[in-house]
């Protein structure tokens, strides 16, 4: 592959870090931006971090979009991967919803401005299955109707509508991409799969919210990686694209797995369901198939099996155990 200078936003976060890594592997310059916001703690984002800084094609910039010359920024790259956002479905109500539209909203508009000037091959945007929400759709194809089901979902939408606005209209070459509930070594603390893992690790039970019978299209880290990479070179201008990763099962079908996994019997207790949490999430990725050669690689037991490996590791220190609480 010829080496390309990428802009990777978000890189400290579970999916930028492990894309930078992938693109470093390839021969390529990568240039990290990231703000660190709070919404999980910092610490978790420098171990993501560990085996980048100090390489030779790496460059990491620690800033907020909103507050960053974006023009003189993209003009130095050839392509943008957008994947800087505040996260959360539960965290996104009430006057937390700010931070959503100043990271997701403003800051995706911010650099589609810029864009509009620079001599970009692609500016492709990291979007949500939390764009369909309630949709009746399943699986849910990418001309499924959207039914946001939380402000969440509202702003990742939001930012799709602007890159394919500025696709239209100034011919940015814009590609979305809906990931469906990624999960693998690096995943966010405040995800399911990490949360479960953590109480199993210190022996204590596991909170379901609702009665477990909400189903997931779970996809591991590596083949969203892959995914993305293919994009660089197949995905179309102004096309959205579903990532998925055909292991969509009901949550309390994931517990035997667990329980084999971790070779311990499961504690659950259970809480209300969530506001904002959908019935069911299940990608159609033919049209990802077909244009990126998409193909999911990795059975749910093989991930979480890789995912228990490294919860393990990250929590093997006290300091570490106690400084966040899932």
């Amino acid at each position: 592959m010829t080496e390309q200078r990428y802009l990777v936003t978000g890189a400290a976060g579970f999916i930028g870090s492990n894309l930078c890594r992938r693109l470093l592997r390839d021969g390529n310059s990568v240039t990290g931006l990231d703000s660190f916001t709070d919404y999980y703690p910092r610490w978790v984002k420098d171990k993501n971090l560990d085996d980048l800084k100090g390489r030779e094609r790496f460059q990491l910039l620690e800033q907020d979009i909103n507050e960053t010359d974006c023009r003189r920024l993209l003009e130095r790259h050839d392509i943008v991967f957008h994947l800087a956002a505040q996260a959360g479905v539960r965290g996104s109500w009430g006057s937390s919803f700010t931070a959503y539209t100043r990271y997701n909203i403003e800051a995706t508009q911010r650099l589609l401005e810029a864009a509009k000037s620079a001599p970009l091959k692609k500016f492709l945007y990291a979007s949500s299955s939390s764009v369909y929400g309630s949709c009746p759709d399943l699986p849910m194809s990418e001309q499924s109707r959207l039914y946001p089901y939380s402000p969440y979902g509202v702003s990742k939408l939001a930012a799709e509508h602007l890159c394919s606005l500025y696709f239209r209209n100034y011919g940015v070459p814009t590609s979305s991409f809906r990931f469906f509930t990624v999960y693998g070594p690096g995943q966010r603390p405040d995800m399911a799969f990490h949360k479960f893992l953590k109480s199993v690790l210190e022996e204590r039970p596991l909170t379901v919210f609702g009665d477990g019978s909400q189903t997931r299209d779970f996809t591991y880290i590596d083949d969203i990686v892959e995914g993305l990479i293919s994009a660089v070179s197949r995905s179309r201008p102004g096309e959205i694209y579903n990532l998925g990763g055909g292991n969509r099962k009901k949550l309390f079908d994931v517990f035997p797995i667990l329980e084999k996994i971790c070779k311990k019997e499961l504690r659950l207790q259970s809480q209300p369901r969530q506001k904002g949490d959908v019935t069911d999430t299940y990608a159609d990725i033919r049209k990802s198939r077909e244009h990126l050669g998409f193909a999911p690689q990795t059975s749910l037991q093989e991930g979480l099996e890789l995912e228990w490996k490294w919860v393990r590791k990250l929590y093997a220190s006290d300091e570490n155990k106690s400084t966040y609480k899932a």
